[in-house]
């Protein structure tokens, strides 16, 4: 049988480096303890002024085609995951395309904020699986949302960040590693609880958006605590149940990296132990769609996952869309 397997893994954030203590002098008032004490975030990388999403993508893309000996022109798909690309249309997806040279591969780009790269990790395999002319897909996540915070607004401008991390997956026949299942899930009834909410078909950017910040992130309302650790774990469960395993027979889990006290809860609630997991935060604040896959780039540096390894990604976003998929190493 056809399957996708994970042939590369790469990450890259921009050089600009933000310790906690840039916000207590932006903010005039102690955020550094909050964030250490609370959060475990030390530092963020942002975006130069000149630099933006398709810069990311190229940056992270050509480090993961190097790093399994591939041309631009060998892929046959890129996918973006994204909620800040580089235009509203075209696609970034399109521009990535054109600069890295991968001239016979189609492109498009998905949002599910920050449940997109495991959404294209999905999409990507079933690909593979189903059409003999998709031998080598990149699925890149990427966040810029340094260009949207409100930098008076200390419950967002302090924890997002900007990076992007790129797989390659790749075909293999007859193989016993790869792709093993996949789920997602959407709690819409949570759309409007935090996003950018200006700059599309309803509310277009205006003056009065402009004055009321509408254009920029923002948090209008407080999510509930236990939503992530409580539906992560049963995608988890569902996840374990369709491979026939239990939960403690999976060997590493990756989750987006919001809140490391979330992760922690998710883990507890199951009775895994939380050396099965890597946190990326501490020095990258939340990269949205891209934390997952910069958390894999540096498991995988780092050798917490080794070949035959299952792993778990577990991802949520806005909308709220949450994204799992399952994986053999």
């Amino acid at each position: 049988m056809r399957n996708a397997f994970i042939a590369s893994s790469a990450m890259y954030v921009p050089e600009r480096v933000l310790p906690n203590a840039y916000f207590n002098a932006l903010l005039g008032e102690d955020v550094d303890t909050w964030l250490k004490e609370n959060v475990e975030i030390y530092e963020r990388r942002w975006c130069a002024e000149n630099e933006s999403t398709a810069d990311l993508c190229v940056a992270a893309a050509q480090k993961a085609l190097q790093q399994r000996g591939l041309s631009a022109g060998e892929l046959d798909l890129i996918i973006v995951a994204t909620d800040t690309p580089e235009y509203i249309s075209p696609s970034t997806a399109s521009v990535v395309q054109y600069r890295l040279g991968a001239a016979k591969a189609g492109t498009f780009d998905i949002n599910t904020a920050c449940a997109g790269f495991v959404t294209g990790l999905d999409m990507a395999a079933k690909y593979i699986q189903s059409d003999q002319r998709y031998n080598h897909i990149l699925v890149i996540g990427a966040y810029a949302m340094s260009k949207y915070l409100d930098l008076t607004d200390k419950k967002t401008v302090t924890l997002f960040a900007d990076g992007a991390g790129a797989v390659v997956l790749q075909a293999e026949e007859n193989t016993d590693r790869g792709y093993l299942t996949s789920l997602l899930h959407t709690e819409g009834q949570y759309h409007d609880w935090m996003g950018i909410y200006a700059g599309g078909t309803h509310q277009p950017v205006s003056p009065e958006a402009l004055k009321n910040k509408d254009h920029l992130l923002k948090f209008v309302r407080k999510f509930p605590k236990e939503l992530n650790p409580r539906i992560w774990s049963r995608m988890i469960e569902q996840m374990a149940r369709a491979l026939s395993i239990s939960v403690n027979e999976v060997d590493f889990f990756l989750f987006t990296q919001i809140n490391i006290n979330s992760i922690r809860q998710t883990l507890d609630r199951l009775n895994i132990p939380h050396d099965r997991t890597h946190t990326i935060m501490h020095y990258y604040g939340y990269t949205g769609s891209a934390c997952i896959p910069m958390a894999l780039s540096e498991a995988l540096e780092q050798k917490k996952i080794k070949a035959g390894d299952t792993v778990f990604f577990i991802s949520s976003g806005g909308g709220l869309a949450f994204a799992s998929a399952a994986f053999k190493f």
